[in-house]
């Protein structure tokens, strides 16, 4: 290459956009496709971790029916949970987008507390609130003259307890990501709408949603992610149980690959993880360009 045309070529906004990312391009090579490249080494190992076996890890995991109730179980919790923690946290961005600006701070501070606490600190307080002996729940069931429940050692009320908790400590994110996409909405279109003659619903639905589509997917997409492969909160609630009702696949790596002492089974179970994932963001970034085209 002439030094003209390396001239030129430093000269391109890409070329200087690429030298600025390298140091983080770096970084994210080192401490994710390292990481990654291994597990994939590691899958394919036997439970010595001593001889090559190919896919062998995956074949025997697709042949149990324990394991897809578990994928089974993780996908649907994941997708409850992501639903109802983007509906909640839309309406609470509209509660307090709407509200005056004074009190728009105290109110963001308050739906922000179970964001910021930590996890791990934050399951301890649940479960003493769902203890059946004293707990909080069941006290106040007693007090109303209803009977007790036994909210993590019943396979229906553990997964709602697991989802609930989830919600509780995921839609306050949703919410700041909305209403940062809220206030970026012009005024002026809600007031063209309004002159035309458009419902409290209509505005929602063609002004605000087309406004928010590229956030809203986002904030699913990464909700998405660290919901399906969550551990906090599944293994401090019910550590999977009763009888694995609660099982995910993030709890059912660790524990087979850490507690099972089976590193090359746990990496095989949380690589399943992947292809999963990577439909869903495919679908979802599709639908946003769909509609960008369409629009």
């Amino acid at each position: 290459m002439s030094r003209g045309s390396l001239r030129k070529l430093m000269r391109r906004k890409s070329t200087v956009a690429f030298l600025l990312t390298l140091p983080l391009l770096t970084l994210i090579a080192v401490l994710v496709a390292y990481p990654a490249g291994y597990a994939i080494y590691l899958s394919m190992l036997d439970r010595k971790a001593a001889k090559f076996v190919g896919l062998a890890n995956f074949a025997y995991l697709v042949g149990r029916d324990r394991f897809w109730m578990v994928v089974y179980q993780t996908c649907l919790y994941a997708l409850i949970a992501v639903a109802l923690s983007a509906i909640i946290g839309f309406a609470a961005a509209h509660f307090v987008h709407n509200i005056p600006a004074k009190g728009q701070r105290k109110w963001r501070g308050i739906l922000l507390v179970p964001w910021v606490i930590p996890a791990a600190l934050s399951m301890l307080a649940w479960r003493l609130l769902f203890e059946p002996s004293f707990g909080a729940f069941n006290w106040g069931l007693e007090y109303f003259g209803l009977g007790r429940i036994f909210w993590l050692g019943e396979a229906g009320w553990a997964r709602f307890c697991v989802i609930l908790v989830t919600v509780w400590f995921s839609a306050p994110f949703c919410m700041v990501m909305y209403l940062a996409s809220l206030k970026s909405v012009p005024e002026e279109l809600y007031e063209a709408a309004r002159v035309d003659g458009a419902t409290w619903w209509q505005r929602i639905r063609y002004v605000t949603f087309p406004m928010m589509r590229n956030v809203i997917a986002i904030t699913m997409i990464y909700s998405l992610i660290t919901t399906f492969a969550g551990f906090t909160i599944v293994s401090m609630l019910t550590s999977g149980g009763p009888l694995g009702a609660t099982q995910v696949l993030g709890t059912s790596a660790f524990f087979t690959a850490i507690l099972g002492g089976n590193l090359p089974m746990g990496a095989s179970i949380s690589l399943f993880m992947v292809p999963i994932l990577a439909v869903a963001a495919i679908f979802i970034l599709r639908g946003i360009a769909k509609r960008g085209n369409e629009a």
